[in-house]
Protein backbone atom coordinates (compact mmCIF):
# COMPACT_ATOMS: atom_id res chain seq x y z
CA UNK A 1 0.00 0.00 0.00
CA UNK A 2 1.43 3.64 -0.81
CA UNK A 3 3.10 4.99 1.92
CA UNK A 4 2.92 8.77 2.94
CA UNK A 5 5.70 10.86 0.63
CA UNK A 6 8.77 11.22 2.84
CA UNK A 7 9.38 14.81 1.96
CA UNK A 8 12.99 16.28 1.68
CA UNK A 9 11.83 19.01 3.48
CA UNK A 10 8.62 20.58 4.99
CA UNK A 11 5.09 21.05 2.72
CA UNK A 12 5.07 24.31 1.03
CA UNK A 13 4.54 27.56 3.02
CA UNK A 14 1.58 30.09 1.95
CA UNK A 15 4.35 32.37 0.32
CA UNK A 16 6.12 29.22 -1.41
CA UNK A 17 2.85 27.78 -3.00
CA UNK A 18 1.85 31.23 -4.00
CA UNK A 19 5.41 31.30 -5.88
CA UNK A 20 4.73 28.29 -7.24
CA UNK A 21 1.61 29.17 -8.50
CA UNK A 22 2.53 31.96 -10.30
CA UNK A 23 4.52 29.61 -12.35
CA UNK A 24 1.40 29.80 -14.59
CA UNK A 25 0.17 32.90 -15.70
CA UNK A 26 -3.32 33.52 -16.39
CA UNK A 27 -5.12 33.51 -19.85
CA UNK A 28 -8.22 34.50 -21.21
CA UNK A 29 -9.01 31.53 -23.72
CA UNK A 30 -11.53 32.77 -25.88
CA UNK A 31 -13.03 31.67 -29.19
CA UNK A 32 -15.47 33.83 -31.82
CA UNK A 33 -19.53 32.18 -30.90
CA UNK A 34 -20.76 34.25 -33.19
CA UNK A 35 -21.24 32.17 -36.07
CA UNK A 36 -23.12 29.82 -34.42
CA UNK A 37 -26.77 29.25 -34.70
CA UNK A 38 -28.86 29.00 -31.46
CA UNK A 39 -29.33 25.56 -31.30
CA UNK A 40 -25.47 24.69 -32.64
CA UNK A 41 -24.42 27.03 -28.97
CA UNK A 42 -27.28 24.79 -27.20
CA UNK A 43 -25.37 21.97 -28.06
CA UNK A 44 -22.18 23.19 -27.44
CA UNK A 45 -23.28 23.96 -24.23
CA UNK A 46 -24.46 20.55 -23.23
CA UNK A 47 -20.90 19.25 -24.64
CA UNK A 48 -19.11 21.52 -22.06
CA UNK A 49 -21.22 20.35 -19.19
CA UNK A 50 -20.38 17.19 -20.09
CA UNK A 51 -16.87 18.16 -20.41
CA UNK A 52 -16.90 19.02 -16.85
CA UNK A 53 -17.70 15.08 -15.67
CA UNK A 54 -14.81 14.39 -17.18
CA UNK A 55 -12.47 16.21 -14.66
CA UNK A 56 -14.26 14.40 -11.98
CA UNK A 57 -13.36 10.86 -14.01
CA UNK A 58 -9.83 11.72 -14.13
CA UNK A 59 -9.55 13.20 -10.60
CA UNK A 60 -10.49 9.34 -9.72
CA UNK A 61 -8.25 8.01 -11.72
CA UNK A 62 -5.17 10.12 -10.63
CA UNK A 63 -5.50 8.77 -7.24
CA UNK A 64 -8.65 7.22 -4.87
CA UNK A 65 -8.42 9.88 -2.79
CA UNK A 66 -9.09 12.78 -4.90
CA UNK A 67 -12.56 13.29 -4.30
CA UNK A 68 -12.22 13.58 -0.84
CA UNK A 69 -9.50 15.70 -0.28
CA UNK A 70 -11.03 18.12 -2.87
CA UNK A 71 -14.09 18.18 -0.71
CA UNK A 72 -12.18 19.02 2.33
CA UNK A 73 -10.21 21.86 0.75
CA UNK A 74 -12.87 23.28 -0.85
CA UNK A 75 -14.54 23.93 2.98
CA UNK A 76 -11.17 25.74 4.07
CA UNK A 77 -11.96 29.56 4.37
CA UNK A 78 -8.10 30.27 4.88
CA UNK A 79 -5.13 31.77 2.80
CA UNK A 80 -3.03 28.87 2.75
CA UNK A 81 -6.28 26.90 2.55
CA UNK A 82 -7.40 28.53 -0.22
CA UNK A 83 -4.15 28.52 -1.97
CA UNK A 84 -3.77 24.49 -1.77
CA UNK A 85 -7.19 24.45 -3.48
CA UNK A 86 -6.20 26.51 -6.20
CA UNK A 87 -2.93 24.72 -6.79
CA UNK A 88 -4.85 21.21 -6.31
CA UNK A 89 -7.22 22.43 -9.28
CA UNK A 90 -4.68 23.19 -11.47
CA UNK A 91 -2.66 19.97 -10.59
CA UNK A 92 -5.66 17.87 -10.41
CA UNK A 93 -4.36 16.31 -7.43
CA UNK A 94 -1.67 17.06 -4.51
CA UNK A 95 1.27 16.87 -6.44
CA UNK A 96 3.42 19.93 -7.68
CA UNK A 97 3.67 18.25 -11.27
CA UNK A 98 6.25 20.57 -11.84
CA UNK A 99 8.37 19.70 -9.16
CA UNK A 100 8.94 16.02 -9.58
CA UNK A 101 5.75 15.25 -7.96
CA UNK A 102 6.33 17.09 -4.29
CA UNK A 103 3.29 16.81 -1.90
CA UNK A 104 1.76 20.63 -0.83
CA UNK A 105 -1.33 18.93 1.03
CA UNK A 106 -0.86 17.20 4.38
CA UNK A 107 -2.06 13.74 4.64
CA UNK A 108 -1.44 12.87 0.86
CA UNK A 109 0.94 9.89 0.27
CA UNK A 110 3.88 9.77 -2.33
CA UNK A 111 2.13 10.04 -6.42
CA UNK A 112 1.11 6.06 -6.74
CA UNK A 113 2.63 5.97 -10.14
CA UNK A 114 0.31 3.31 -11.52
CA UNK A 115 -2.45 5.84 -11.14
CA UNK A 116 -5.85 4.77 -9.63
CA UNK A 117 -5.45 2.15 -12.35
CA UNK A 118 -4.79 -0.74 -10.25
CA UNK A 119 -5.67 -2.60 -7.06
CA UNK A 120 -4.16 -0.73 -4.03
CA UNK A 121 -1.60 -2.89 -2.23
CA UNK A 122 -0.40 -4.24 -5.80
CA UNK A 123 2.98 -3.51 -7.18
CA UNK A 124 4.27 -3.26 -10.63
CA UNK A 125 5.77 -6.70 -10.74
CA UNK A 126 2.67 -8.65 -8.94
CA UNK A 127 0.86 -6.66 -12.14
CA UNK A 128 2.93 -8.02 -14.49
CA UNK A 129 3.33 -11.62 -13.73
CA UNK A 130 -0.63 -11.67 -13.78
CA UNK A 131 -0.36 -10.51 -17.25
CA UNK A 132 2.74 -12.80 -18.14
CA UNK A 133 0.64 -15.77 -17.07
CA UNK A 134 -2.66 -15.09 -18.88
CA UNK A 135 -3.92 -16.68 -21.50
CA UNK A 136 -3.66 -14.64 -24.94
CA UNK A 137 -7.73 -13.80 -25.22
CA UNK A 138 -7.54 -12.48 -22.04
CA UNK A 139 -4.22 -10.26 -22.23
CA UNK A 140 -5.43 -7.75 -24.81
CA UNK A 141 -8.02 -6.71 -22.09
CA UNK A 142 -5.39 -6.63 -19.18
CA UNK A 143 -3.06 -4.37 -21.36
CA UNK A 144 -5.80 -2.12 -23.20
CA UNK A 145 -6.82 1.42 -22.94
CA UNK A 146 -10.42 1.15 -21.10
CA UNK A 147 -10.28 -1.19 -18.20
CA UNK A 148 -8.91 -1.29 -14.72
CA UNK A 149 -7.72 -3.72 -12.63
CA UNK A 150 -8.94 -5.04 -9.96
CA UNK A 151 -9.30 -7.55 -7.21
CA UNK A 152 -11.95 -10.30 -7.67
CA UNK A 153 -13.14 -13.13 -5.89
CA UNK A 154 -10.65 -15.35 -3.72
CA UNK A 155 -8.50 -11.80 -4.20
CA UNK A 156 -7.90 -12.61 -7.65
CA UNK A 157 -6.88 -10.03 -10.29
CA UNK A 158 -9.69 -8.90 -12.93
CA UNK A 159 -9.60 -6.56 -15.84
CA UNK A 160 -13.20 -4.35 -15.04
CA UNK A 161 -14.09 -2.11 -18.43
CA UNK A 162 -14.38 1.46 -18.11
CA UNK A 163 -18.28 1.37 -18.62
CA UNK A 164 -18.50 -0.58 -15.14
CA UNK A 165 -15.54 1.33 -13.21
CA UNK A 166 -16.95 4.78 -14.18
CA UNK A 167 -20.72 3.21 -14.60
CA UNK A 168 -22.57 6.61 -13.28
CA UNK A 169 -20.44 9.77 -14.47
CA UNK A 170 -20.52 7.96 -18.37
CA UNK A 171 -24.29 7.30 -18.29
CA UNK A 172 -24.46 11.02 -17.37
CA UNK A 173 -22.56 12.19 -19.69
CA UNK A 174 -23.96 9.44 -22.24
CA UNK A 175 -26.99 11.81 -21.71
CA UNK A 176 -25.88 14.70 -22.37
CA UNK A 177 -23.66 13.60 -25.51
CA UNK A 178 -27.26 12.76 -26.74
CA UNK A 179 -28.98 15.87 -25.98
CA UNK A 180 -26.45 17.67 -28.13
CA UNK A 181 -26.84 14.85 -30.86
CA UNK A 182 -30.55 16.02 -31.32
CA UNK A 183 -29.87 19.56 -30.90
CA UNK A 184 -26.93 20.17 -33.62
CA UNK A 185 -28.20 19.88 -37.30
CA UNK A 186 -24.59 18.83 -38.76
CA UNK A 187 -24.59 15.31 -39.54
CA UNK A 188 -21.43 14.29 -38.90
CA UNK A 189 -21.25 16.01 -35.44
CA UNK A 190 -24.80 14.23 -34.91
CA UNK A 191 -22.93 10.48 -35.49
CA UNK A 192 -19.76 11.15 -33.58
CA UNK A 193 -21.69 12.72 -30.46
CA UNK A 194 -24.15 9.50 -31.07
CA UNK A 195 -21.62 6.95 -31.26
CA UNK A 196 -19.39 8.13 -28.48
CA UNK A 197 -22.31 8.15 -25.97
CA UNK A 198 -22.82 4.18 -27.15
CA UNK A 199 -19.16 3.60 -25.98
CA UNK A 200 -19.26 5.50 -22.80
CA UNK A 201 -21.66 2.63 -22.00
CA UNK A 202 -20.48 -0.79 -24.07
CA UNK A 203 -16.65 0.59 -23.58
CA UNK A 204 -15.89 -0.12 -27.31
CA UNK A 205 -14.63 3.17 -28.79
CA UNK A 206 -14.05 1.95 -32.45
CA UNK A 207 -16.98 2.89 -33.97
CA UNK A 208 -16.67 6.62 -31.91
CA UNK A 209 -13.13 7.08 -33.13
CA UNK A 210 -13.81 6.44 -36.72
CA UNK A 211 -16.79 8.89 -36.57
CA UNK A 212 -14.40 11.40 -34.69
CA UNK A 213 -12.19 11.06 -37.89
CA UNK A 214 -14.91 11.87 -39.87
CA UNK A 215 -15.79 14.82 -38.22
CA UNK A 216 -16.51 17.52 -40.38
CA UNK A 217 -18.20 20.03 -38.32
CA UNK A 218 -18.02 24.24 -36.96
CA UNK A 219 -18.02 22.72 -33.99
CA UNK A 220 -15.21 19.95 -33.00
CA UNK A 221 -15.22 17.88 -29.96
CA UNK A 222 -12.99 15.24 -28.26
CA UNK A 223 -14.44 13.89 -25.41
CA UNK A 224 -13.28 10.37 -24.07
CA UNK A 225 -10.09 8.33 -22.49
CA UNK A 226 -7.02 9.24 -24.97
CA UNK A 227 -3.73 9.49 -23.32
CA UNK A 228 -2.00 6.79 -20.80
CA UNK A 229 0.37 9.66 -19.23
CA UNK A 230 -1.45 8.87 -16.23
CA UNK A 231 -0.11 5.39 -15.83
CA UNK A 232 3.35 5.62 -15.33
CA UNK A 233 3.72 1.75 -14.30
CA UNK A 234 3.27 0.31 -17.99
CA UNK A 235 1.05 3.81 -20.32
CA UNK A 236 -1.91 1.10 -21.08
CA UNK A 237 -4.20 3.33 -19.30
CA UNK A 238 -5.97 5.88 -20.96
CA UNK A 239 -7.30 8.89 -18.94
CA UNK A 240 -10.52 10.46 -19.73
CA UNK A 241 -10.41 14.41 -20.96
CA UNK A 242 -12.25 16.91 -22.95
CA UNK A 243 -11.41 19.33 -25.66
CA UNK A 244 -14.86 21.48 -26.54
CA UNK A 245 -13.46 23.69 -29.21
CA UNK A 246 -15.28 25.15 -32.74
CA UNK A 247 -13.20 25.42 -36.12
CA UNK A 248 -11.09 28.15 -37.38
CA UNK A 249 -12.01 27.37 -41.28
CA UNK A 250 -9.30 29.65 -42.73
CA UNK A 251 -6.50 28.37 -41.08
CA UNK A 252 -7.89 24.66 -41.12
CA UNK A 253 -7.83 24.77 -44.82
CA UNK A 254 -4.53 26.36 -44.67
CA UNK A 255 -2.59 23.45 -43.27
CA UNK A 256 -4.76 20.45 -44.64
CA UNK A 257 -2.46 20.52 -48.26
CA UNK A 258 -0.28 19.39 -45.69
CA UNK A 259 -1.80 16.07 -45.67
CA UNK A 260 -1.14 15.81 -49.14
CA UNK A 261 2.63 14.87 -48.54
CA UNK A 262 2.48 12.74 -45.75
CA UNK A 263 3.02 9.56 -47.74
CA UNK A 264 6.11 11.01 -49.06
CA UNK A 265 7.41 11.86 -45.62
CA UNK A 266 6.37 8.29 -44.67
CA UNK A 267 8.40 6.51 -47.72
CA UNK A 268 11.33 9.01 -47.09
CA UNK A 269 11.95 8.48 -42.78
CA UNK A 270 15.67 7.44 -42.12
CA UNK A 271 14.74 3.37 -41.28
CA UNK A 272 15.13 0.98 -43.49
CA UNK A 273 13.03 0.62 -46.14
CA UNK A 274 10.72 -2.43 -44.84
CA UNK A 275 9.76 -0.67 -41.67
CA UNK A 276 7.90 2.10 -43.55
CA UNK A 277 4.37 1.65 -43.79
CA UNK A 278 3.72 1.68 -47.87
CA UNK A 279 0.08 2.74 -47.46
CA UNK A 280 -0.99 5.36 -44.58
CA UNK A 281 -4.32 5.51 -43.65
CA UNK A 282 -6.73 7.35 -45.71
CA UNK A 283 -7.83 9.90 -43.70
CA UNK A 284 -5.35 12.89 -42.02
CA UNK A 285 -7.56 15.59 -41.36
CA UNK A 286 -6.29 18.88 -40.19
CA UNK A 287 -8.21 21.20 -37.57
CA UNK A 288 -7.00 24.14 -36.47
CA UNK A 289 -9.47 25.28 -33.44
CA UNK A 290 -10.33 27.48 -30.66
CA UNK A 291 -10.91 26.21 -27.74
CA UNK A 292 -14.14 26.64 -25.68
CA UNK A 293 -12.83 24.22 -22.20
CA UNK A 294 -10.64 21.80 -21.87
CA UNK A 295 -11.21 19.37 -18.81
CA UNK A 296 -9.39 16.46 -17.07
CA UNK A 297 -6.20 15.27 -18.71
CA UNK A 298 -6.34 17.98 -21.02
CA UNK A 299 -6.60 20.76 -18.37
CA UNK A 300 -4.03 19.27 -16.16
CA UNK A 301 -0.44 21.30 -15.70
CA UNK A 302 0.78 21.97 -18.53
CA UNK A 303 -1.88 22.76 -21.26
CA UNK A 304 -1.90 20.99 -24.69
CA UNK A 305 -1.46 23.22 -27.48
CA UNK A 306 -1.72 20.40 -30.22
CA UNK A 307 -2.86 16.61 -30.12
CA UNK A 308 -2.93 13.78 -32.47
CA UNK A 309 -5.66 11.04 -32.24
CA UNK A 310 -7.14 8.20 -32.09
CA UNK A 311 -4.54 6.02 -30.12
CA UNK A 312 -6.16 3.00 -30.90
CA UNK A 313 -3.92 1.12 -33.48
CA UNK A 314 -6.93 -0.37 -35.34
CA UNK A 315 -8.10 3.33 -36.25
CA UNK A 316 -4.61 4.66 -37.50
CA UNK A 317 -4.22 1.68 -39.57
CA UNK A 318 -7.41 1.62 -41.19
CA UNK A 319 -8.24 5.66 -41.43
CA UNK A 320 -4.83 7.59 -40.10
CA UNK A 321 -4.97 10.35 -37.28
CA UNK A 322 -6.57 13.57 -37.10
CA UNK A 323 -4.22 16.61 -36.37
CA UNK A 324 -5.74 18.78 -33.82
CA UNK A 325 -3.97 22.62 -33.39
CA UNK A 326 -5.32 24.40 -30.55
CA UNK A 327 -4.82 28.15 -32.02
CA UNK A 328 -5.65 30.27 -29.04
CA UNK A 329 -4.05 28.38 -26.63
CA UNK A 330 -0.60 28.38 -28.68
CA UNK A 331 -1.14 32.35 -29.13
CA UNK A 332 -0.95 32.62 -25.16
CA UNK A 333 1.95 30.49 -25.29
CA UNK A 334 3.55 31.85 -27.79
CA UNK A 335 3.59 35.56 -25.89
CA UNK A 336 3.30 34.88 -22.11
CA UNK A 337 6.15 32.26 -22.00
CA UNK A 338 8.24 31.58 -25.04
CA UNK A 339 9.10 35.01 -26.40
CA UNK A 340 10.24 35.62 -22.81
CA UNK A 341 12.26 32.52 -22.54
CA UNK A 342 14.21 33.33 -25.70
CA UNK A 343 15.56 36.56 -24.55
CA UNK A 344 17.27 34.70 -21.68
CA UNK A 345 18.18 31.64 -23.78
CA UNK A 346 19.42 32.83 -27.11
CA UNK A 347 21.97 35.57 -28.10
CA UNK A 348 20.59 38.99 -29.09
CA UNK A 349 21.57 38.05 -32.58
CA UNK A 350 19.32 35.21 -32.71
CA UNK A 351 16.37 35.98 -30.99
CA UNK A 352 15.05 37.71 -34.57
CA UNK A 353 14.66 34.08 -35.83
CA UNK A 354 12.15 33.09 -32.55
CA UNK A 355 8.51 33.20 -34.67
CA UNK A 356 5.05 32.28 -34.19
CA UNK A 357 5.05 30.85 -37.74
CA UNK A 358 7.33 28.34 -37.03
CA UNK A 359 6.59 27.66 -33.46
CA UNK A 360 2.76 27.15 -35.10
CA UNK A 361 4.02 24.81 -38.06
CA UNK A 362 6.05 22.86 -35.95
CA UNK A 363 3.61 21.79 -32.96
CA UNK A 364 1.79 20.76 -36.50
CA UNK A 365 4.47 18.61 -37.50
CA UNK A 366 4.77 16.87 -34.34
CA UNK A 367 1.48 15.87 -34.06
CA UNK A 368 1.57 14.76 -38.28
CA UNK A 369 4.21 12.86 -37.00
CA UNK A 370 2.87 10.47 -34.70
CA UNK A 371 1.08 8.89 -36.99
CA UNK A 372 4.22 8.12 -38.71
CA UNK A 373 6.80 5.59 -38.39
CA UNK A 374 6.88 2.27 -36.75
CA UNK A 375 3.35 1.46 -34.89
CA UNK A 376 3.30 -2.00 -34.68
CA UNK A 377 6.94 -3.97 -33.75
CA UNK A 378 8.68 -5.75 -36.74
CA UNK A 379 8.87 -9.52 -36.37
CA UNK A 380 12.02 -9.36 -38.53
CA UNK A 381 15.31 -8.68 -38.06
CA UNK A 382 16.35 -5.89 -40.96
CA UNK A 383 19.50 -4.07 -41.04
CA UNK A 384 19.28 0.00 -39.46
CA UNK A 385 20.88 1.63 -42.75
CA UNK A 386 19.86 5.00 -44.13
CA UNK A 387 17.53 5.35 -46.68
CA UNK A 388 18.53 6.82 -50.59
CA UNK A 389 15.19 8.66 -50.74
CA UNK A 390 16.00 12.20 -51.70
CA UNK A 391 14.15 13.30 -49.11
CA UNK A 392 16.07 11.45 -46.40
CA UNK A 393 18.43 14.35 -45.69
CA UNK A 394 21.95 14.67 -44.99
CA UNK A 395 23.36 11.16 -43.22
CA UNK A 396 24.25 11.83 -39.15
CA UNK A 397 26.25 10.36 -36.36
CA UNK A 398 26.68 6.67 -36.36
CA UNK A 399 23.43 5.16 -35.57
CA UNK A 400 23.02 3.83 -31.57
CA UNK A 401 21.42 0.85 -32.99
CA UNK A 402 22.79 -2.19 -34.70
CA UNK A 403 20.37 -5.08 -34.34
CA UNK A 404 16.76 -6.40 -33.14
CA UNK A 405 15.47 -7.53 -29.60
CA UNK A 406 12.90 -10.32 -30.24
CA UNK A 407 9.54 -9.57 -30.06
CA UNK A 408 7.74 -7.49 -27.20
CA UNK A 409 4.02 -6.98 -28.61
CA UNK A 410 1.55 -6.26 -30.97
CA UNK A 411 1.71 -2.40 -30.79
CA UNK A 412 5.19 -0.28 -29.61
CA UNK A 413 3.38 1.18 -26.76
CA UNK A 414 2.82 -2.14 -25.44
CA UNK A 415 6.13 -2.87 -25.95
CA UNK A 416 7.81 0.23 -24.62
CA UNK A 417 5.45 0.12 -21.16
CA UNK A 418 5.88 2.90 -19.09
CA UNK A 419 9.00 4.12 -21.68
CA UNK A 420 6.46 4.72 -24.60
CA UNK A 421 5.24 8.31 -24.25
CA UNK A 422 8.61 9.75 -23.30
CA UNK A 423 10.37 7.72 -26.48
CA UNK A 424 7.30 8.95 -28.76
CA UNK A 425 7.07 12.44 -27.64
CA UNK A 426 10.49 12.98 -28.74
CA UNK A 427 10.44 10.91 -31.74
CA UNK A 428 7.55 13.16 -32.55
CA UNK A 429 9.88 16.34 -31.78
CA UNK A 430 12.64 15.10 -33.96
CA UNK A 431 11.03 13.67 -36.84
CA UNK A 432 8.83 17.08 -36.91
CA UNK A 433 12.34 18.88 -37.48
CA UNK A 434 13.17 16.37 -40.12
CA UNK A 435 10.01 16.45 -41.97
CA UNK A 436 9.56 20.05 -42.18
CA UNK A 437 13.41 20.76 -43.89
CA UNK A 438 12.16 18.27 -46.50
CA UNK A 439 9.43 20.18 -47.10
CA UNK A 440 11.22 23.30 -46.96
CA UNK A 441 14.27 22.11 -49.60
CA UNK A 442 11.63 21.15 -51.73
CA UNK A 443 9.69 24.02 -51.58
CA UNK A 444 6.57 22.79 -50.39
CA UNK A 445 6.23 25.28 -48.02
CA UNK A 446 7.82 28.45 -47.42
CA UNK A 447 11.71 27.52 -47.47
CA UNK A 448 12.07 30.88 -45.45
CA UNK A 449 10.96 28.50 -42.05
CA UNK A 450 14.42 27.00 -42.53
CA UNK A 451 15.81 30.07 -40.95
CA UNK A 452 13.44 30.07 -38.07
CA UNK A 453 12.46 26.70 -37.42
CA UNK A 454 15.24 25.14 -35.23
CA UNK A 455 16.25 28.70 -33.25
CA UNK A 456 12.53 28.59 -32.33
CA UNK A 457 12.86 24.97 -31.82
CA UNK A 458 15.62 25.86 -29.57
CA UNK A 459 14.35 28.37 -27.77
CA UNK A 460 10.83 26.39 -27.10
CA UNK A 461 13.18 23.36 -25.63
CA UNK A 462 13.81 25.25 -22.43
CA UNK A 463 10.24 25.87 -22.38
CA UNK A 464 9.20 22.18 -22.47
CA UNK A 465 12.15 21.48 -20.16
CA UNK A 466 10.53 23.29 -17.67
CA UNK A 467 7.42 21.10 -17.52
CA UNK A 468 9.50 18.47 -15.41
CA UNK A 469 11.90 15.65 -16.05
CA UNK A 470 9.33 13.23 -14.56
CA UNK A 471 7.09 14.45 -17.36
CA UNK A 472 6.75 12.75 -20.54
CA UNK A 473 7.52 16.12 -23.01
CA UNK A 474 10.16 17.56 -20.78
CA UNK A 475 11.85 14.06 -20.37
CA UNK A 476 11.58 14.11 -24.01
CA UNK A 477 13.30 17.09 -24.71
CA UNK A 478 16.08 16.80 -22.49
CA UNK A 479 17.36 13.83 -24.99
CA UNK A 480 16.95 15.80 -27.69
CA UNK A 481 18.46 18.87 -25.66
CA UNK A 482 21.36 16.72 -24.91
CA UNK A 483 21.85 14.43 -28.33
CA UNK A 484 22.11 17.39 -30.10
CA UNK A 485 24.68 18.76 -28.02
CA UNK A 486 26.58 16.08 -28.23
CA UNK A 487 26.52 16.22 -31.59
CA UNK A 488 27.51 19.69 -31.82
CA UNK A 489 24.09 21.56 -33.31
CA UNK A 490 23.25 23.18 -30.50
CA UNK A 491 26.76 24.68 -29.04
CA UNK A 492 26.43 26.89 -25.42
CA UNK A 493 27.70 30.14 -25.79
CA UNK A 494 30.44 32.29 -23.39
CA UNK A 495 28.00 33.95 -21.79
CA UNK A 496 25.82 30.91 -21.16
CA UNK A 497 23.19 31.21 -24.50
CA UNK A 498 22.80 28.54 -26.73
CA UNK A 499 22.83 28.76 -30.39
CA UNK A 500 22.31 26.35 -33.80
CA UNK A 501 25.43 25.11 -35.83
CA UNK A 502 23.99 25.54 -39.01
CA UNK A 503 26.07 23.01 -40.60
CA UNK A 504 25.69 20.20 -37.88
CA UNK A 505 22.09 20.67 -37.47
CA UNK A 506 20.11 18.82 -40.04
CA UNK A 507 22.35 15.91 -40.26
CA UNK A 508 22.02 15.35 -36.36
CA UNK A 509 17.97 15.85 -36.18
CA UNK A 510 18.03 12.58 -38.70
CA UNK A 511 20.41 10.73 -37.13
CA UNK A 512 18.11 10.80 -34.05
CA UNK A 513 14.77 10.68 -35.71
CA UNK A 514 16.17 7.44 -36.85
CA UNK A 515 17.78 5.73 -33.60
CA UNK A 516 14.21 6.64 -31.91
CA UNK A 517 12.31 5.33 -34.91
CA UNK A 518 14.88 2.32 -34.84
CA UNK A 519 14.00 1.68 -30.95
CA UNK A 520 10.41 1.62 -31.41
CA UNK A 521 10.47 -0.43 -34.87
CA UNK A 522 12.19 -3.26 -32.33
CA UNK A 523 9.96 -2.44 -29.89
CA UNK A 524 13.01 -2.36 -27.47
CA UNK A 525 12.11 -1.74 -23.83
CA UNK A 526 15.96 -2.19 -22.71
CA UNK A 527 17.48 0.60 -25.14
CA UNK A 528 14.70 2.78 -24.31
CA UNK A 529 14.96 2.62 -20.52
CA UNK A 530 18.87 3.23 -21.57
CA UNK A 531 18.27 6.16 -23.90
CA UNK A 532 16.26 8.08 -21.56
CA UNK A 533 18.80 6.72 -18.24
CA UNK A 534 21.52 8.52 -20.49
CA UNK A 535 20.05 11.10 -22.30
CA UNK A 536 16.96 12.04 -20.12
CA UNK A 537 18.81 14.51 -17.63
CA UNK A 538 19.51 17.63 -16.71
CA UNK A 539 22.80 18.99 -17.60
CA UNK A 540 24.40 21.76 -15.47
CA UNK A 541 24.80 24.16 -19.00
CA UNK A 542 20.63 24.38 -19.66
CA UNK A 543 20.14 24.32 -15.58
CA UNK A 544 21.85 27.54 -15.61
CA UNK A 545 19.77 29.04 -18.46
CA UNK A 546 16.63 27.14 -16.51
CA UNK A 547 18.00 29.36 -13.30
CA UNK A 548 17.94 32.75 -14.58
CA UNK A 549 14.04 31.74 -15.96
CA UNK A 550 12.39 32.21 -12.37
CA UNK A 551 10.66 35.24 -13.29
CA UNK A 552 9.27 33.43 -16.65
CA UNK A 553 6.30 31.84 -16.38
CA UNK A 554 6.64 27.82 -17.16
CA UNK A 555 2.88 28.00 -18.70
CA UNK A 556 -0.38 29.40 -18.74
CA UNK A 557 -3.60 28.73 -16.83
CA UNK A 558 -6.53 29.18 -18.84
CA UNK A 559 -9.24 31.03 -18.03
CA UNK A 560 -12.16 30.00 -20.61
CA UNK A 561 -14.21 33.32 -20.84
CA UNK A 562 -16.43 31.62 -23.69
CA UNK A 563 -18.08 29.17 -21.46
CA UNK A 564 -19.95 32.23 -19.83
CA UNK A 565 -21.18 33.62 -23.13
CA UNK A 566 -23.14 30.48 -23.94
CA UNK A 567 -25.58 31.55 -21.68
CA UNK A 568 -26.23 34.64 -23.05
Amino acid sequence: MQQPAQQAGPLPTLSELQSMTARFAPADISADLTALAARERQALAKLVEAAKLMDSLFLRQVWSGNDAMLQDLARRTDPLGRARLHYFLINKGPWSRLDDNRVFVPGAPAKPDGGNFYPIGSSKADIQKWIDGLPPGQKEPATGFFTVVRRGPNNTLVAVPYSLEYQAELAHAAGLLREAADLTAQATLKKFLTARADAFLSNDYYASDVAWMELDASIEPTIGPYEVYEDEWFNYKAGFEAFITVRDEAESKKLQAFSAHLQDLENALPIDPALRNPKLGALAPIRVVNVVIAAGDANSAVQTAAFNLPNDERVVKEKGTKRVMLKNVQDAKFNMVLVPISKVALPAADQKNVSFEAFFTHILMHELMHGLGPHFVSNGGAPNTPPSSSLAGAPGPAPLLAQREPFRGATVRQALKETYSTIEEAKADVSGLWALRQLADRKLIDPAIAKTMYTTFLASAFRSIRFGLNEAHGRGIAIQLNYLLDAGAFTVMPDGTFSVDDAKIAGAVTALTRDIMMIEAQGSYSKAKDLIERLGVLRPSVKKVLDKLTSVPVDIEPRFTSVDKLGS
